[in-house]
């Protein structure tokens, strides 16, 4: 193909859309210290600073409003020097180590560095961020030392943060000091006052303009800590301060009474099991029990609040090990989908939600998302969630509640998700400020010709025809379980109908994959894309054609030996610094993963998942981000990160999960009561899979997987006794 040259295609806001997210050289090594809670999540830098070199996307956030801007901790106003920084590994707490500088009184050395220990633990609660800072004198003498502790707040919407300016903002308060307590006040546009109370205990020695100092003699053997408890508040809800004893054991009680529910997993390979561990804990982070259930909230710093779609593909990802948060995350979207038409928010009758926010900007209007529909996708993969929870669990009950909003769903893909009547599902937005791209590449540059064009609306893309299909298909067993049988038929038929004409339109024999999309005057988007590995997820895809896409899939136009990327090397945008046109994300690799599984692909999953776990090891906690570069693998060389990508993802880190799901080719039969393996597969890299707590129902099952060349066999460890464990060839 020939590409478009770069004057012929320069940036404007058709290019990068009204929400994109800037970035700066400061961004491009930054590796954050992360907690969430609820509502409420942290972002600090490896000394467990706020924007104490500048501006960034760090500090203390709550419902979606940057409560605590700045935290600087300096030592005879110098930053102390850095030991170590983590986060625990279950996502307990950020725990850093420092030292003092040398302190020097003109050329003589006061205090020589290394003689006080400093340590700064951080433990977050709903609404509030609990820090004890430690400090012990390792030195032979008394140490005199001077610490001070600087703050700030902005109260900055997210979507301030993320680099949109407003016409106007509200009124920051004058601080208010009693005691050992300073609030920081605003006041909004949308009449809420919302403040940051911050207690120090000791009270500091002296208070100055937004910082607190203690000057302390320490002798030698001395240690003495200062708690300091920062509140998330507004005049609508104060926050209950607590111990920051108490806050410690009970998320310690949380985190080990979630790990005793889980399903484990232990291979035999370490590494691996160190991506899985934190895999499980990113997750336990970003769910949310709301009052619905379980949620999984999408990522942080930028989307951390509920998304339809993350959580929907979250949910199909860790179904097999957690079909509980499948439950969760169906009854929330069936709470929050649209009941009337509302173009302001993209909204029509029986459509899934696209994400809501809390902040300022969202309450006023001044962007749609308090409650946005903006996606085209979220609709039909809920049916398909529907669907596959039922077949994990056979629990019809929950299908019945929900089945109402299951034939509202239908209903809005029958009546405003086929736009123009032609079977496929398209999206034009209605709400001017809303999202010009509705599916999971909802970058405004993502759906594009072969010459770079970029596509007119509206747009029918490749990988929501298959969710289509599968929806139809699911819902059509569904309504044959209950009883509905004339429906069931004809849902079955719309289904089949779908499938024919997708593959009269979207194959492309020249290209040998699936098109991108089509677009408004339904041409054909010609571009060799990673959409097409949807259509394996979705089951829609003819088997000698699933054959075509998985070889290109995991060809060196795609497969970067790290992951597969978005698109081609050889299309016009690709791009692998992009973040939808070349680079790779983790989700979409996981929900090709379980394509590849559905038409018998072993060698393709092999490869994939170690091309994965590979880029886990190389990442900054072993965590997978949302996404990273593109470029082909380097030797001696990691992948290359992404700037602006959210660390971590729900459904990133739910991808190890959906893959190796899919090499193990697991199954439930809840009916016969049934755990089953087909044709399972283990890398060479790992000799033994142990699969312990693997629940059917009340019952369950302990599994050990061994590796025989190419070939694994299985042994039941341990089984409920009316569950059957099953391995198929």
């Amino acid at each position: 193909m020939t590409r478009t040259s770069t004057a012929e295609m320069l940036l404007d806001e058709a290019e990068v859309g009204p929400f994109y997210i800037p970035a700066n050289a400061a961004t491009t090594s930054y590796r954050p210290r992360v907690l969430k809670q609820g509502d409420t999540f942290l972002v600090l830098d490896p000394f467990g600073d706020a924007q104490a070199t500048g501006p960034a996307a760090e500090g203390l956030f709550h419902r979606d409003t940057r409560y605590l801007s700045q935290l600087t901790l300096t030592i005879e106003g110098q930053r102390p020097l850095l030991l170590s920084s983590s986060v625990t590994a279950e996502n307990a707490t950020i725990a850093v180590d420092m030292t003092n500088p040398d302190l020097t009184d003109g050329e003589r050395i006061t205090l020589p560095r290394d003689t006080v220990h400093v340590l700064r633990t951080k433990v977050l609660d709903h609404g509030a961020l609990y820090e004890r800072l430690a400090l012990r004198n390792f030195g032979v003498a008394p140490a005199r030392i001077q610490i001070e502790l600087g703050y700030g707040a902005d109260f900055a919407d997210i979507f301030e943060v993320r680099g949109m300016v407003r016409a106007a903002r509200g009124l920051q308060r004058r601080d208010e000091r009693v005691g050992n307590t300073v609030t920081l006040a605003y006041e909004g546009l949308d009449h809420v006052l919302r403040s940051t109370r911050i207690v120090v205990e000791p009270s500091p020695d002296s208070w100055m303009l937004r910082r607190a100092r203690w000057d302390w003699t320490l002798a030698p053997g001395e240690a003495r800590t200062i708690d300091i408890d920062i509140l998330c508040e507004t005049d609508r809800a104060r926050v209950r301060r607590r111990n920051y004893d108490d806050v410690l054991a009970e998320t310690k009680q949380r985190i080990t009474a979630q790990d005793r529910a889980h399903v484990r997993l232990i291979s035999s390979n370490e590494l691996f099991n160190d991506w899985v561990g934190r895999s499980r804990a990113d997750l336990d982070m970003l769910i949310t029990e709301t009052s619905h259930g379980r949620y999984p909230y999408a990522g942080i710093p930028w989307f951390s609040c509920p998304f339809g779609r993350d959580g929907i593909i979250t949910a199909l990802e860790t179904l097999w090990l957690d079909p509980d948060l499948a439950a969760g995350t169906l009854r929330y979207l069936a709470a929050t989908q649209a009941q009337v038409l509302d173009p302001g928010k993209d909204a029509e009758p029986g459509k899934i939600l696209h994400e809501t926010r809390g902040g300022e900007m969202s309450d006023l209007g001044e962007v749609p998302f308090g409650r946005y529909y903006g996606s085209v996708d979220s609709t039909p993969l809920f049916i398909v969630l529907a669907g596959a929870y039922e077949q994990r669990t056979g629990d019809l009950n929950l299908i019945r509640e929900l089945w109402p909003s299951i034939e509202a769903a239908l209903g809005w893909m029958d009546r405003y998700g086929d736009i123009d009547g032609d079977q496929f599902l398209e999206y034009d937005r209605k709400s001017v400020n809303g999202l010009i791209n509705q599916g999971w590449k909802d970058s405004a540059d993502s759906i594009f010709h072969a010459d770079g064009r970029l596509a007119d609306a509206p747009i029918a893309l490749a990988e929501v025809q298959a969710y289509a299909f599968a929806a139809w298909r699911e819902a059509a067993r569904l309504a044959k379980l209950l009883g509905a049988h004339e429906q069931a038929s004809v849902l079955a038929a719309r289904a089949e109908n779908l499938r024919v004409a997708f593959e009269d339109k979207f194959w492309d024999e020249e290209l040998g994959l699936y098109v991108l999309a089509l677009d408004g005057e339904k041409r054909a988007c010609r571009v060799r894309s990673s959409n097409a590995g949807h259509a394996l997820f979705g089951g829609i895809a003819a088997s000698d054609r699933a054959d075509r896409v998985a070889h290109a899939l995991l060809g060196p136009a795609f497969f970067s030996h790290w992951g597969i990327r978005t698109i081609a090397t050889d299309a016009s945008r690709y791009n692998p610094m992009s973040y939808h046109n070349g680079s790779i994300w983790p989700h979409d690799n996981g929900l090709i993963a379980m394509g590849l599984a559905r038409y018998g692909k072993g060698r393709e999953l092999t490869r994939l998942l170690s091309g994965m776990f590979d880029s886990a090891m190389q990442m900054d906690l072993n965590r997978l981000p949302e996404l990273f570069c593109g470029f082909d693998r380097r030797t001696g060389a990691g992948p290359t990160a992404y700037p602006v990508a959210c660390i971590p993802q729900a459904w990133a880190a739910a991808s190890v999960f959906a893959i190796l799901g899919a090499m193990l080719g697991v199954e439930f039969d809840p009916a016969a009561r049934q755990i089953r393996f087909t044709r399972p597969a283990l890398p060479p890299w790992m000799d033994e899979l142990r699969i312990e707590n693997l629940r059917l129902g009340n019952g369950g099952a302990d599994i050990l997987l061994r590796r025989h060349g190419e070939s694994v066999s299985l042994t039941s460890l341990s089984r409920s006794d009316d569950v059957q464990i099953v391995m198929t060839a």
